[in-house]
């Protein structure tokens, strides 16, 4: 088992479970400087929509940086001592690895070496991290390939990041449950 970063929690939940507003409000809390690392990208109208309401309930001093693929170099510039860095969301970082807009996915090997530079950073970061990632592999299982191979690649990201982190919580129906830590 990974040894715990120290200063590290991990947010679980499904859709509308209130994993985000409850990471920006122990950001928030923290009384830190606080870098956001966004993973959403503009797709259409509806994901413009909610990337404009979690835009609404940050603090506007906070530092903002959109990333893209390059998650593990984002966090480390970002992460220092006296600090925290809020990364939302693991699951789309995940979908532009795995189901990018473009369609046509990289090699396999491409989103393993993306995990374990994630891993390898969220290890050695510090100062204080919050990941938030949606825990979706809990319904059916899904009938396409794709949607399969998706909900197991997220699930072992999960599964990875809850071992490196020091605590992780689940929310369900906006209230936080510890699972570890």
């Amino acid at each position: 088992m990974p040894t715990p970063a120290p200063d590290s929690l991990l947010v679980l939940g499904g859709a509308r479970s209130g994993k985000s507003a409850y990471a920006e409000r122990l950001a928030r809390d923290s009384g830190l400087p606080v870098t956001y690392l966004a993973t959403a990208q503009i797709a259409d109208a509806e994901m413009a929509e909610r990337i404009a309401v979690h835009r609404t309930r940050r603090p506007a001093h906070w530092q903002l940086r959109e990333v893209g693929r390059d998650l593990a170099g984002a966090l480390a510039e970002a992460a220092r001592p006296g600090h925290c860095v809020l990364v939302d969301c693991l699951t789309l970082w995940a979908a532009a690895w795995l189901c990018p807009p473009d369609a046509v996915p990289g090699p396999p090997s491409a989103w393993a070496d993306a995990v374990k530079a994630l891993d390898e950073v969220l290890r050695d970061t510090p100062g204080k991290v919050i990941l938030v990632s949606n825990e979706i592999g809990m319904g059916v299982i899904p009938m396409g390939a794709m949607t399969r191979q998706y909900v197991d690649e997220l699930g072992r990201l999960n599964q990875l990041l809850a071992a490196r982190c020091s605590r992780v919580c689940l929310m369900v129906a906006g209230i936080a449950m510890p699972v570890k830590g």
